[in-house]
């Protein structure tokens, strides 16, 4: 569950409206010199201004109110700042202001602050404000300097050029997606670069050029890695095509923490596709993506992992192709490398493994062994997807292929996510996995040689209550030079 605020981020309107602010020395300078970056009309209350402050005053023309404070002074306010560094004053002053309904304001005295300043970024009329709700005030500062790089000096110019051709863009062009691309590529292309060179004239031609170039825009559909499960692996530009999505199309195992980092009036349907519960076939799917793209909505369609590893995004892009509808992948971190890190585990190894593979366990109940269990002999690391109910029929076919019972086995439930659980133990002891009863999330299993160099120290036994034993694995650990108590001794 997200955590909850104790304050609401809000911005008050001040322009030309009377803001006070008391206090004679560098508290009271801190606030004014923050509010110098709006239209408010500043007065200041200080009886016997420091020196520099004074100056500071003077040269920015902000009023000066030279008297000791009284009750009345607060009359006709917006805003009140107690800043004279005199708690108890500060506190006479916040209750003058809340007697007539005034928010107020006293410096580091948060019980008596009504709303609390945060560290402004300015590219006006664009504001980025940061707030720590008292906690971490150099912390918001430090924020505040990130973010600052990050936004163009031009950001405010561009902004008050979009604000006259809003009223245009509203009359010429169809609420909805057209509306959204036209300002999307106002502030992204041509009109932005013109005005980041200070070619304000050559920005507004752009600008002219785009409104009379949008008619409807052609639907586009983006097939997107939603990565294992934990938010902060999803890739920047899944979250950006997210931002700009209509319509997102989700499966049951994504989680729901990463649906919501869509944009916000997004149209959101899940498919539900999962085992045992597809509330749509793929080819109603497919159908559904054809329709929404001749319909001009831009559509993600949000998968788990990655979209081309056991996605089934073959034959949705096959049906995108053939309905003339356009679209484009956005890779994902597939649930194999996050259960890898989970474990610490390397999957290829040199000496060890140079080869990696890919499969369900599915692959391995036919009577007809797959010619990749040859490579598995050989020393290639595998990482089944899907494999809980069938690990008693993929450890018996392997080990009928020739792999050796003690191969080592590492188990991930939740791969990347706080909720995971990690296992560890032999191929022999992976039938045992199908009475794991309280695993009933996505499960990955990685067999090889390779998994002896995991970090078993947060995994438990695969096996419940099996004591440890000496491993008989074929050399790994010594070829993989890894600690002794953790490849000669597997943990099962």
């Amino acid at each position: 569950m997200t955590e909850q605020l104790t304050v609401f981020p809000a911005f008050f309107r001040v322009a030309q409206k009377c803001v006070a602010v008391f206090g004679n020395g560098d508290e009271a300078f801190a606030k004014v010199r923050l509010l110098l970056n709006t239209q408010a009309r500043i007065v200041a209350y200080a009886d016997e201004p420091e020196a520099g402050f004074a100056v500071f005053l003077s040269t920015n023309a902000v009023e000066l109110v030279k008297k000791p404070f009284e009750a009345g002074q607060v009359d006709g306010a917006t805003l009140v700042f107690a800043a004279t560094g005199d708690a108890a004053q500060d506190r006479l002053i916040v209750a003058a202001a809340r007697a007539q309904k005034i928010p107020a304001n006293a410096v580091d005295q948060p019980e008596f602050c009504d709303f609390l300043t945060p560290a402004l970024v300015n590219r006006a009329p664009v504001a980025v404000a940061i707030g720590t709700e008292g906690a971490g005030p150099v912390l918001a500062q430090m924020i505040r300097a990130q973010i600052d790089q990050l936004l163009s000096p031009s950001l405010g110019a561009l902004a008050s050029l979009a604000q006259a051709y809003r009223d245009t863009a509203d009359r010429v062009l169809p609420r909805g997606v057209s509306r959204r691309v036209f300002w999307r590529r106002f502030f992204s292309g041509p009109v932005a670069d013109q005005v980041s060179l200070g070619n304000v004239a050559e920005a507004r031609r752009e600008a002219s050029r785009l409104l009379q170039s949008v008619d409807r825009v052609p639907g586009h559909v983006w097939l997107v890695g939603a990565g294992p499960g934990a938010e902060d692996l999803l890739t920047l530009r899944a979250q950006r095509v997210m931002m700009e999505a209509d319509v997102i199309v989700y499966d049951a195992l994504v989680p729901q923490a990463i649906v919501d980092m869509g944009r916000r009036d997004a149209e959101r349907l899940s498919v539900g596709k999962r085992k045992g519960c597809h509330s749509k076939s793929q080819d109603e799917i497919n159908q559904l993506l054809i329709r929404l793209g001749q319909d001009g909505k831009r559509v993600v369609r949000l998968k788990s992992g990655d979209p081309l590893v056991y996605g089934r995004a073959g034959e949705e892009m096959a049906a995108l192709r053939e309905a003339g509808i356009t679209y484009e992948i956005v890779p994902g971190i597939t649930s194999a490398f996050a259960a890898a890190a989970d474990f610490e585990l390397p999957l290829t190894l040199r000496g060890v493994a140079s080869s990696l593979i890919f499969t369900t366990g599915h692959d391995l109940t036919g009577d007809v062994l797959p010619d990749w269990a040859r490579l598995a002999i050989s020393g290639a690391t595998i990482a089944v997807y899907m494999g809980r109910t069938v690990a008693a029929s993929v450890a018996a076919r392997l080990m009928e292929a020739g792999l050796p019972a003690e191969t080592t086995v590492a188990v991930v439930e939740n791969a990347s996510r706080a909720e995971r659980k990690l296992l560890h133990g032999t191929l022999k002891d992976l039938p045992d996995l199908q009475y794991r009863d309280e695993l009933d999330g996505p499960v990955m299993v990685i067999i090889g040689d390779a998994v002896a160099g995991a970090n078993f120290e947060r995994s438990q036994p695969l096996v419940k209550g099996k004591p440890l034993v000496k491993s008989k694995t074929t050399g790994a650990a010594a070829r993989i030079g890894v600690p002794h108590k953790q490849t000669d001794e597997v943990r099962n």
